[in-house]
């Protein structure tokens, strides 16, 4: 949520509702539309809806700004009329409202009536956002309510139609549920224990708490997280959202209210809603507002103050991209595209947790599974079910694990098989025999960079001869957040020192064009908006066996790999840094430096 108090002429003596003719001659004697434009604007209006907002009313004739010809949308007008009567303008961001001080500061009908919203409440002030200037008749009240000064912000009127119905919708959920289901939390774990000894069943179908785990999964769907957190603490239950790889915290929740919603998923997603005193697993489907069908990985594990939950989402609009969308560059989207057309042997995906392997993956299956190909693959867990792949799923308890899922798959006559991760040398062992015997082998493994991964299968016990046999290419990859498009600005002044020194030895070459976060409500002011991946694609040539026959160093190996034509992952984020994609500090945080 952005607060901002904009520079402003004296504000205009005027007093009742806002009308759309006065906003129109100011927007004229402003110069921020010509003559022409308001008198087009005035004749259109009049035949408009008389009872909508006139901010409203205005946005949707889409007048033309007189210095560069942009249609002037609700939040522009918003953010012009905050600076002519000398209000702070605020476009809400959610994430940032602590919705249970909203809900006790004013009731809803109150809220409606007046078309006003709390959106901040600290102790010096209440910071209400409305869209009529002029009328200001509710603030004495509020404030003997409060026992705490108004600051009064101008709001766009459609968000507080919008966040009013919501916010108080999820504090009467909240309240709701916290009737049935509050005195039924764990607040330590010998509690938890004895808990998840008896019999006692959290109400996980009351329909407060069905509407609050609802609200929590379109709310996480809207904001475009990845995952959801749900962790108890001593005092209250957190909510918070992973959103381009950082973690927000969303809202806090009674401890009763967190362990029936817990209760309630899990019973959703065919876990054993009883078991709290060991880890869970689970996978629920469900549909975001578009009526789009989202799948969603569940995992569970007690805590000193209860079980606590993490949703992983998985969005096939999101997980399933073109490499292009990826990240790729031209020199390693061709070199990839050359791998994964070929016949037999195992290509590698390596990188640290979160770093994107399996959207790499997925994506490059879903790309080469045709018709004619059968793909089979084995995971832990299933990350999302996908109808063009045959997937299992090992199960260690009935001693099923990789070894034996691959041994299962290469029975099945399959074209290409993906093995979810080597962890052990018997795995390994299964996946150079598979491709030994003609299959498109891919695996995932963590190592630092791709020669590391070349050492590791060899320190598992592969022998070097197999390796060479086998062994066809490796990618290393990690995931940057991308720059704000709607926010960000060119970096004045910037030199390319600090990112020829970041590269060294390597060299630059072509263009800069650094650009700086900045902040605006679509990136929560954090100047990022989105990820993209970074590659260093290891292809196994001639020369490259050589030296895995003579035992190499890690050094020689990355040699010889920057010679066939690698790239390292800190050279990929320099190309990004320089196109104004991301900037430097991302690319320093997330990649090793190259050698």
């Amino acid at each position: 949520m952005a607060l901002s108090s904009v520079g402003a002429p004296t504000a205009p003596s005027f007093v009742g509702a806002l009308d759309w003719r006065r906003i129109v001659d100011w927007l004229r004697e402003d110069g921020v539309i010509a003559l022409e434009e308001a008198q087009r604007t005035v004749a259109r209006c009049s035949q408009a809806e008389s009872r909508q907002n006139p901010l409203v009313r205005l946005a949707s004739v889409a007048m033309a700004r007189a210095s560069d010809g942009k249609p002037l949308d609700i939040e522009a007008l918003t953010e012009y009329l905050a600076a002519r009567v000398g209000l702070g303008y605020l476009r809400i961001d959610p994430l940032k409202v602590d919705v249970g001080k909203v809900a006790d500061t004013m009731s809803a009908s109150y809220a409606e009536r007046h078309k006003v919203l709390p959106v901040l409440v600290t102790a010096q002030e209440v910071v209400v956002a409305t869209a009529e200037p002029f009328i200001t008749d509710w603030v004495a009240e509020v404030e003997r309510q409060a026992r705490r000064p108004v600051r009064r912000v101008l709001v766009n009127p459609l968000d507080i139609q919008r966040y009013t119905v919501e916010f108080f919708a999820l504090a009467k959920s909240v309240r709701n549920a916290q009737k049935t289901s509050g005195s039924l939390s764990a607040s330590s774990f010998e509690q938890l224990v004895e808990l998840g000894k008896t019999s006692k069943q959290l109400d996980a179908n009351d329909q407060g708490v069905v509407k609050v785990v609802d609200w929590l999964w379109q709310y996480a769907f809207d904001q475009r997280a990845s995952d959801i957190h749900l962790e108890p603490r001593r005092e209250q239950g957190v909510i918070r959202f992973r959103i381009d790889g950082v973690l927000h915290p969303v809202y806090q929740m009674p401890m009763g209210v967190m362990a029936a919603m817990v209760a309630r998923i899990k019973l959703l997603g065919r876990m054993d809603v009883m078991e709290r005193r060991r880890p869970q697993d689970g996978r629920i489907k469900t549909r975001n507002q578009r009526g789009d069908e989202v799948e969603m990985r569940l995992s569970t594990l007690p805590t000193a103050f209860g079980e606590k939950m993490v949703m992983r989402i998985f969005d096939p609009d999101t997980a399933l991209k073109d490499l292009d969308a990826l990240g790729f560059s031209q020199h390693d989207s061709e070199r990839w595209e050359q791998l994964i057309a070929r016949p037999h042997g195992i290509i590698l995906v390596t990188g640290p947790t979160g770093s994107g392997k399996t959207s790499t993956l997925y994506s490059t299956l879903k790309r080469v599974a045709t018709e004619a190909v059968n793909v089979s693959t084995i995971e832990d867990p299933i990350e999302m079910i996908e109808a063009s792949f045959n997937q299992t799923q090992v199960q260690p308890q009935i001693d099923f694990g990789f070894p034996e899922g691959v041994r299962a798959l290469m029975r099945q006559d399959p074209d290409i098989i993906m093995v979810g991760e080597i962890r052990d040398l018997q795995t390994a062992e299964m996946a150079v025999q598979a491709a030994l015997t003609g299959h498109l082998v891919f695996s995932t493994l963590h190592t630092n960079d791709a020669p590391s991964a070349v050492t590791r299968l060899m320190e598992l016990g592969i022998p070097n001869y197999l390796l060479n046999a086998t062994l066809i290419g490796v990618l290393a990859q990690r995931l940057v957040r991308t720059l704000c498009k709607l926010c960000k600005q060119p970096e004045e002044g910037a030199t390319q020192d600090a990112l020829i020194e970041a590269v060294k030895p390597w060299k630059l070459s072509g263009g800069y064009h650094p650009y700086q976060p900045v902040g605006c409500v679509d990136c929560r002011m954090t100047g990022f908006r989105g990820r993209i991946g970074l590659y260093e694609l290891l292809t196994v040539s001639e020369a490259l066996k050589d030296g895995i026959t003579h035992e190499p160093s890690i050094d020689s190996l990355r040699r010889q790999a920057v010679q066939d034509g690698m790239r390292p992952l800190r050279l990929a984020g320099a190309l990004h840094v320089a196109q104004g994609v991301t900037t430097l500090d991302e690319v320093m945080a997330s990649t090793p430096p190259p050698r």
